[in-house]
């Protein structure tokens, strides 16, 4: 680990000031970055700690959804009553993100913001234009089996690992910033993420020195909500695919269908082309199968992550039924 100098700004004006040099790095629980730091994959010169800015409150706002702070753990978000109660897919993604040693250090903001898992990533000799622009992407007719089926480019293949931000996608959430210059601004998770395209360095729409304050999620949806997991093994392992899905009948109908999609691509992936064949139809396998043709329509594999293809249409088909209470086969 190279050495770096050490900040801790006494507000958010003052943390976003230190963090605006390219050089620079917000840290809260660390649980990437630090990693990160020791591979030199990241170089930093400063970190700004913020953990003194407070931003550790889960608050009820006016319209009766949730503040999230920032600095709010995914241990306490996860076992949060009002969570659980009334965003369960949220705290089933939390929960199946991390151990529990991870769960109580890592941060809401610091969630959102993790790097790939590529190997070629963490591997500095080895070609990325994630970490070197313009070097080339090793996963691209290398070892890619855990990499994007949608949305990647031939630039970059990498996909984000977050289970929270799949979740929080599905729930609509709104992701609040102050910039270096004190103003504020809102996104959602579409507007905060960028595909690669032929920039894959640049992984998010946050300026420098622009740092996550909360996140908001809406009033709560209620439906049948469901947050499935595929992965080689049952404990700290990322997505080989996963759903966050939030399902709400009425009649005998599909009535509202949210449906968020993690392992797939650069950014947790949603498709509102898949929701809307969804509400109005009675639930069906045929139907289900029409919503995974219609989400892989544009999936491209790369060889050792061919096999997500079907695993991703078997995984989405269970999560309907599931959500739904379909007993076809």
């Amino acid at each position: 680990m190279r050495p770096f100098d050490y900040q801790r700004p006494a507000g958010a004006d003052e943390a976003g000031r230190l963090a605006a040099e390219p050089a620079a790095r917000f840290i809260a629980g660390g649980t990437n970055l630090l990693d990160l730091m020791k591979l030199e994959v990241e170089t930093p010169e400063r970190l700004v700690d913020i953990n003194g800015l407070g931003l550790r409150d889960i608050e009820e706002t006016d319209e009766g959804g949730l503040r999230i702070g920032a600095l709010v753990t995914n241990g306490d978000l996860s076992a949060d009553h009002r969570v659980r109660h009334d965003y369960p897919v949220l705290a089933r993604a939390l929960l199946a993100g991390a151990s529990g040693q991870l769960r109580n250090k890592a941060t809401t903001g610091g969630n959102l913001l993790q790097r790939t898992r590529c190997g070629y990533f963490y591997e500095p000799t080895a070609p990325c234009n994630k970490r070197e622009p313009g070097s080339g992407c090793g996963a691209i007719g290398g070892y890619n089996r855990i990499h994007a089926i949608l949305g990647a480019s031939e630039h970059c293949i990498a996909t984000h690992p977050s289970d929270m931000a799949v979740a929080m996608r599905a729930l609509d959430a709104i992701v609040e910033t102050v910039k270096s210059d004190g103003s504020t601004r809102e996104l959602t998770l579409a507007e905060l993420y960028r595909l690669p395209g032929d920039t894959p360095e640049k992984e998010t729409d946050l300026e420098a020195g622009e740092l996550i304050t909360a996140v908001r999620l809406p009033a709560p949806i209620g439906g049948t909500q469901i947050y499935r997991k595929v992965r080689d093994r049952a404990s700290y392992a990322f997505a080989l695919v996963s759903i966050a899905a939030a399902v709400r009948l009425a009649d005998g109908k599909i009535e509202t269908a949210r449906l968020a999609f993690g392992g797939l691509a650069h950014m947790p992936w949603r498709d509102e082309a898949v929701e809307n064949l969804l509400v109005g139809e009675a639930p069906s396998d045929a139907l289900f199968g029409k919503a995974a043709d219609t989400l892989l329509s544009d999936a491209k594999g790369q060889g050792d992550n061919d096999f997500k293809i079907p695993l991703v249409r078997r995984t989405l088909v269970a999560v309907l039924r599931e959500a739904t209470g379909s007993t076809q086969q």
